[in-house]
């Protein structure tokens, strides 16, 4: 990656701080309303920025209520997978393969998406924690035929595979969506908001919340725009603090996509068997 830094106006701040009438997005194009979206247990978290206001946050229970809430000129970057392939390869697709060596320690963080018949192997609601895991058994078979070398799915992506086909189906069924909504992904993000640095801590550390990781993001974050009082809040009902902090970066980037200066990986996008286009933005 190149270094980009984010033109936020800083005139009248000491060097490094940012005043709290600044509101990050400053620079994209007038009316366009910026949407940073991240999955929570009760469904999305997003905050969202509209021209000349201050960014504000909600949780969703879906994300086509989400993009209901929304004009038809918001530009949004989401931290989920978007574009399937029909068989995955070593280290998944193109765009986890070409990001992870930008993020030193943080790359575990990314993990290889599975081909499109495993995502869509168990799509039936789970009763019980058995019937979960029976399923993740069912799914992780499934992708291990479909891939070379073959490997199964991680509990983690299982976790989200939910999520990934709700984004799936809208957007092949509504493929006007596809020039709206964006794929990033928060380590990708904060590494390239920090001048194409890395985040040295980690956001948890054994599944809890390291406060020293969060803390180095929220000062990332401040300095591009957001108020130091906005990133302290308690994040809504439903989502957790990490979810919050990486739906700040996410709507950091959809203000990057909006502005022309985001980074496909690759570059140009791939484009699965339906025609959705295949990258991380930042």
């Amino acid at each position: 990656m190149t270094q980009a830094e984010d033109a936020v106006p800083q005139d009248d701040a000491p060097k490094g701080a940012v005043p709290d009438h600044v509101v990050p997005g400053d620079v994209a194009p007038r009316d366009v309303v910026l949407v940073g979206v991240d999955g929570c247990k009760t469904g999305w978290i997003a905050v969202r920025r509209d021209s000349g206001a201050a960014p504000s946050t909600a949780v969703f229970p879906s994300f086509a209520a989400l993009l209901d809430q929304l004009p038809v000129n918001a530009i949004v970057a989401v931290d989920m997978p978007i574009g399937l392939p029909d068989f995955s390869q070593r280290g998944g697709r193109g765009p986890e393969a070409l990001v992870r060596p930008f993020l030193g320690a943080r790359q575990s963080s990314v993990f290889a998406i599975p081909s499109r018949a495993a995502l869509y192997a168990e799509i039936e609601a789970f009763t019980t924690v058995e019937a979960w895991y029976a399923a993740h058994r069912r799914a992780s078979d499934v992708a291990k035929t479909t891939s070379d070398p073959p490997r199964g799915v991680s509990i983690q992506a299982f976790g989200v595979f939910a999520k990934i086909r709700e984004i799936d189906s809208l957007l092949i069924a509504r493929p006007e969506l596809r020039s709206r909504v964006f794929e990033s992904h928060p380590e990708v993000a904060f590494c390239r908001l920090n001048g194409d640095r890395a985040m040295r801590l980690p956001k948890k550390i054994k599944g809890n919340i390291n406060p020293a990781g969060m803390a180095e993001r929220k000062a990332l974050l401040a300095r591009h725009g957001y108020g130091q009082h906005f990133l302290d809040q308690r994040p809504p009902r439903g989502a957790a603090t990490d979810d919050f902090l990486d739906a700040a970066a996410m709507m950091l980037i959809a203000g990057r996509i909006a502005r022309g200066e985001a980074m496909p990986f690759p570059d140009p996008p791939l484009a699965d068997r339906f025609g959705i286009p295949v990258a991380i933005w930042a």
